[in-house]
């Protein structure tokens, strides 16, 4: 009779606990607006059929997530940018509002936060495998299924390289989102593109404090970041925000601190990642965009001398999107300097469901 009871106590005190279980879990507190976390996704194979071992997502996210689950934004990091830097866009009057949506800033693979060939301890340094932009969007797919069980987003989008990645969504999971907004991104690099590309990867590469990737003491690549400021704003805009009276220290800043704290590997990885950008995969861009079901907004800034416009303003002709051209001399920078321009934009083709 005794151990019965006892039996009894212990199957109704365990059912007590189990029925505690999901109250516990839900009391746990949530990660705060903008707290870097973490997706461990284990293996991250690759296009080119090697691995990334040890795979790890970094993401941050503002708002919070409806019952329907319908309100994720995912919001890729731009070239040499982390998800901390994607603060800046999300706010009330912003442009997105964290009021309305789940927005998850994803740290793309390379970025020193994610995995990267920096933070990497088994495939360290120039031993780290070769990735491209696909790979960085099949690793947030991975993030957005299984560490955020979701199955559909109302919206991708991103500036620059997160532009680039908001291209590649597109055409890889086409029924992921309802909404796709590309900002001073491209769906294919044209020439000039790959001039710029290149000159950036012989700057750094070239450097002989890069040492092949196996420096002791990061470089700081001068040559690399002087590149990228004549080519982020136009000769204009640069004149008009860079004094002559202030020129030499910064230039003596660009020369000493070049593209740190940035990791040089890094820098180099990302590159080469947007090289052999191509959404249509050698075919046509009007093959690529037959796959496209998302609604979409197109930014472009028509004096852009980082990523040329023409390919992403005709890809938008193709599936019939919307196009917004920036008309500002902030060049690349233009989503920035035009945000009171933007910013309404934006919002109001989210909140219009893509109308």
């Amino acid at each position: 009779m005794l151990i019965a009871r006892l039996r009894v106590l212990l199957i109704l005190t365990a059912g007590v606990v189990l029925a505690l279980v999901p109250a516990l879990c839900s009391a746990q507190p949530a990660a705060t607006n903008g707290q870097l976390q973490f997706a461990d996704l284990g293996i991250c194979k690759l296009v080119n059929g090697q691995q990334i071992t040890n795979c790890r997502i970094g993401y941050r996210t503002w708002g919070t997530l409806n019952p329907a689950r319908s309100n994720a934004i995912l919001f890729p990091s731009w070239f040499s940018g982390n998800s901390a830097q994607l603060a800046f866009a999300v706010g009330a009057n912003k442009l997105v509002d964290p009021a309305k949506y789940f927005i998850v800033g994803i740290d793309a693979l390379g970025d020193g936060v994610s995995s990267s060939p920096s933070n990497s301890t088994a495939q360290h340094g120039p031993n780290f495998p070769a990735f491209t932009i696909q790979d960085m969007v099949n690793a947030e797919h991975r993030l957005a299924t299984e560490t955020l069980h979701l199955t559909h987003v109302h919206a991708v989008m991103g500036i620059s390289m997160g532009g680039i990645q908001t291209f590649e969504w597109m055409a890889d999971y086409p029924s992921f989102m309802d909404e796709a907004i590309p900002i001073v991104g491209t769906p294919r690099l044209s020439s000039r593109d790959l001039l710029l590309l290149h000159t950036l990867l012989d700057a750094v590469t070239m450097d002989p404090g890069f040492d092949h990737g196996r420096y002791t003491q990061p470089p700081p690549v001068p040559l690399a970041e002087l590149t990228m400021q004549l080519n982020l704003t136009t000769p204009a805009n640069f004149a008009h925000t860079h004094s002559r009276a202030a020129f030499e220290r910064e230039y003596r800043t660009w020369l000493t601190k070049g593209i740190l704290p940035f990791d040089a590997n890094d820098f180099v990885a990302q590159l080469r990642a947007i090289l052999p950008l191509d959404i249509a995969r050698g075919a046509s861009l009007a093959a690529a965009a037959q796959r496209v079901k998302a609604k979409v907004l197109v930014v472009s800034s028509a004096q852009d001398h980082m990523v040329f416009p023409e390919p992403a303003l005709r890809f938008a002709h193709l599936i019939g999107a919307k196009t917004f051209v920036l008309q500002g001399d902030c060049g690349h920078l233009a989503n920035g300097c035009e945000a009171s321009t933007l910013d309404p934009v934006v919002r109001a083709f989210l909140g219009g469901n893509g109308a």
